[in-house]
Parts: C-alpha cells; structure tokens; sequence
C-alpha cells in the first residue's frame, strides 16, 4: 500500500534530520585530529562543488547577477557566524545537548518575526517562546556546576541562524535557491580558510579524515534535498513537527558513538523545548497565520554552510 504525500513527507523530513545528524557525528569525530577551521575549508569545498554543481546543471547560474541583493548578504553572515559558533559548540559539548538548544530556532525565529517584521504573534505564542528559553536555562544551567561555557556559542548560533532565516525571507522569489545556497556555501569555506590558522595551523590530513570529510559533506547535502522533496511531498503544517526527530537521532548517536548519558535537567529542558515548538507550530497552524516557525524548516534549518 503506497504511503500517503504527507506520510511520504514526514519519512522524509525525519531521513533528512538523520542525515544532518550523522554529519554532525562525523564533524565532531575529525574535530579530534584537525581544528575546525580546517574542517569547515575541507568539508566545504566538497560541499560546494556538490551544491555548484547542481546548481549549474538546473541552470541557477543564468541569474548570477541576483546574488548582489543584499539580503542575499546578510543571510551569508547569519549562516557564516552560525556555522562557526555552532562547530565550536559541537566540538566541546554531547551533540544531543547542542542539539536540543538548536531545537529552540523556530521560537525565535517566530519572536523575530514579530519583532523586525511586524508579523502578529499572540500571547498563546510569546507564553511558548518564554517557556523554551526557560527550557534552554535549563539545559546549559548558568551558574551551576554542570554549566558548559560552550553552551553560549550555541546560543550564539541560534542567533546567527534567526538572522539567516529571517533575511532569506526578505530574498527575492526570483532568486534562485540553488544560487543562494552556493553563494553561502563558498562563503562558509572561506571562512574556514580564513580561520585554519587562528584555529591552530594546518594539521596532516590522512585517508581516514579525507573520506569521513567527503561522506560528512554527502549527508550534508543530501540532507538539504531530502528536505526540498519532504517540502514539496507534503503539507508544511504536517511535516514540520518532525524535524524535532534531530533530538531523538542525536540522544541515539551521542549515546552510540561518545557514550554520552543525557541527565535528568537536559531531558526535562529539552522535553519543554520541543513541547513549546511543538504548541507554537499548532498555534500557527490554527490561525491560519505566516507560519514564521514553520518556515524555519526550511532547506537552511541548520547551521551547515549551504
């Protein structure tokens, strides 16, 4: 029996956010032998060549002159600073921790909604958006001994991809997507190449890295299509819950691969989290509005580079 568009979207969302995931694993184990400057200018020129690519075979780069927009500009530094804060996060926390602090994204994207692009937000909402960043207070615990000073970077990354996602809604429909994500997605690399030696220096790359560095950025990118695919398969409304399948991929990864054992307060901060999301995305849905949350499930959900 053929699965519904809908049904059909929402395996595809959850193998997207699976995707995303073991890339994340992968990043944080070659973290261990090369800094991450290193590892964003390596990873992103594989990236980049894929995502050019195919760009150039469905004919993005007959508007190359577009990419002047300026928002197309300020999406670039939103996902650049997201993609650095969010590896250095990576590196030095449990991936399921950082993991449930980015799972806060389509709150605040829904608060900067309200706030820089007047979009109506209702006291229902912004009572959502209160109690996940409590949730968050309760995952990075400030002020208490298992307080992670890297938790920070993942806020800060949180606020570099509100500003992303906010500003690729000012972009252009005529923009194409593949464009942009090229655009980002080579800006990113340099960034990684600007920061190598800042990071430490340039550290011998061997086999083993180069080929987990190629297989990080495949499901990188194939990430981002099986989302384009679920976006088109199915009702957005539907499917955006289940992005919130990154956290459960993250728990089994961090638990299978580092041994990590998430505790009793990331649990409960991340339960509210995605609770809070979760009543958001109802919210929207029920008023019929914008979907500002919704629409973080984008193909730019993550900080990745693309």
């Amino acid at each position: 029996m053929p699965l519904s568009p809908n049904l059909r979207a929402a395996l595809l969302m959850s193998v997207a956010m699976a995707a995303f995931t073991v890339n994340d694993v992968l990043t944080k184990l070659i973290a261990q032998s090369m800094n991450m400057g290193q590892v964003m200018l390596i990873r992103g020129i594989m990236a980049t060549l894929l995502i050019g690519l195919f760009a150039w075979r469905w004919g993005a780069f007959a508007r190359l002159r577009s990419i002047l927009h300026p928002m197309i500009a300020l999406r670039v530094i939103g996902e650049t600073g997201a993609t650095i804060c969010f590896l250095a996060a990576l590196q030095h926390m449990p991936i399921a921790n950082i993991s449930a602090v980015l799972q806060v994204l389509p709150l605040t994207v829904t608060m900067g909604a309200a706030l820089f692009l007047s979009e109506p937000v209702g006291w229902r909402r912004w009572s959502a958006i209160v109690a996940g960043f409590i949730g968050i207070l309760i995952i990075i615990r400030p002020g208490f001994e298992g307080f992670n000073a890297y938790a920070l970077y993942g806020l800060a990354s949180v606020a570099f991809a509100t500003m992303r996602d906010l500003t690729t809604r000012r972009i252009p429909s005529a923009v194409p997507t593949l464009l942009i994500s090229t655009a980002t997605s080579a800006a990113v690399t340099l960034a990684g190449a600007m920061l190598v030696v800042p990071y430490g220096g340039w550290a011998p790359v061997d086999g083993r890295s180069l080929g987990m560095l190629a297989a990080a950025a495949l499901f990188l990118v194939f990430g981002y299509q099986f989302i384009i695919q679920a976006l088109r398969a199915g009702d957005l409304s539907f499917i955006a819950p289940f992005r919130y399948t990154a956290l459960l991929w993250a728990l089994a990864l961090g638990l299978l691969v580092f041994g990590d054992k998430p505790d009793l307060p990331m649990i409960i901060g991340a339960t509210i989290v995605v609770c809070s999301g979760l009543y958001t995305l109802y919210r929207e849905r029920f008023r019929g509005t914008m979907k500002p949350a919704a629409k973080s499930t984008s193909p730019s959900m993550t900080p990745g580079g693309t």
